[in-house]
């Protein structure tokens, strides 16, 4: 793995205009990680809300060439769109798979291990907002424990956690994988020129990214739920470096239940569901404290 220089941050590399909802959170995680990126990215957008929100082809909300590939198979396209880069002596350009969870945790994610375990040097990102909300807010294995959806038989919401997709790829050993939210801006962009900047490998990055609509929020609360996902260690911000080494970047101390109050996706909860998921966030954050002071 090389390093090469610092890339210089562009300026908006998206048209004004897009088709996505009101206070999207992946409209925003866009307009950031192609600022940190810059015009010499192609982008590799497999089914999902970004394949809408960009415009009906032949228009495009996107300054950058995107590739729309099928749901499955993100990580295979991205794979085979470097090898044709590098066979044309093009080592600048860096090809980004743009997924959302159900395109990375669930459909994609056999081309997505299947391309780190190679170790192709391509940056995938995960923008997530935990259901499959193009088609209908369905439950992903994002979606976390307690949240209802319009398929969660039983209670009619999920009994089960959310898959913890970054210790899954840490597991590859890739070179570089990091949480990020559209909350902290300068956090984020900094994580993408790093993954920009790192050459030879496989880099991932998962984006939290609130939906307004499917979480039932008001638009105006997008980047304030966001906040408040770090301050409760609901979704700690880090790095993990091939695999080992972790760096904690931000993190907090608040109740759940801060979080939980604000969305009507998890209005039906009681005390007991509320202690419940105290107790689930509190033992993810000891297990990511030990990897950190270890």
């Amino acid at each position: 793995m090389t390093v090469t220089p610092p890339i210089r941050q562009t300026g908006d590399l998206m048209y004004p205009g897009h088709v996505g909802c009101p206070g999207c959170g992946a409209v925003i995680a866009m307009k950031f990680a192609l600022q940190a990126l810059g015009e010499k990215t192609m982008l590799v957008i497999p089914a999902c809300c970004w394949a809408i929100i960009a415009g009906p082809h032949p228009q495009t909300a996107l300054k950058i060439p995107v590739l729309h590939t099928a749901f499955a198979t993100a990580g295979a396209a991205a794979s085979g769109l470097r090898a044709a880069l590098d066979r044309r002596g093009d080592v600048e350009t860096v090809v980004t798979a743009w997924a959302g969870d159900g395109g990375t945790f669930d459909i994609g994610f056999q081309s997505l291990s299947g391309a780190v375990e190679r170790n192709e040097d391509f940056l995938y990102v995960c923008y997530d907002n935990e259901a499959y909300m193009n088609t209908g807010v369905q439950r992903s294995s994002a979606t976390p424990f307690g949240t209802r959806t319009t398929t969660t038989p039983g209670k009619g919401w999920k009994a089960t956690r959310k898959k913890n997709i970054v210790e899954v790829l840490a597991a590859h050993r890739i070179p570089y994988a990091a949480t990020a939210s559209i909350a902290y801006p300068d956090d984020m962009m900094r994580k993408f020129r790093t993954a920009r900047n790192l050459k030879g490998g496989s880099r991932f990055i998962h984006v939290y990214a609130t939906c307004p609509t499917g979480w039932r929020v008001p638009s105006d609360m997008t980047i304030a739920v966001a906040r408040l996902a770090v301050q409760t260690n609901i979704f700690p911000l880090y790095e993990v470096a091939d695999g080992v080494r972790y760096t904690l970047n931000e993190s907090g101390d608040r109740p759940v239940t801060d979080y939980l109050e604000a969305q009507g996706r998890f209005k039906h909860l009681g005390e007991a569901d509320c202690s419940a998921i105290q107790a689930m966030v509190d033992e993810d954050w000891h297990l990511l404290m030990r990897k950190i002071d270890g």
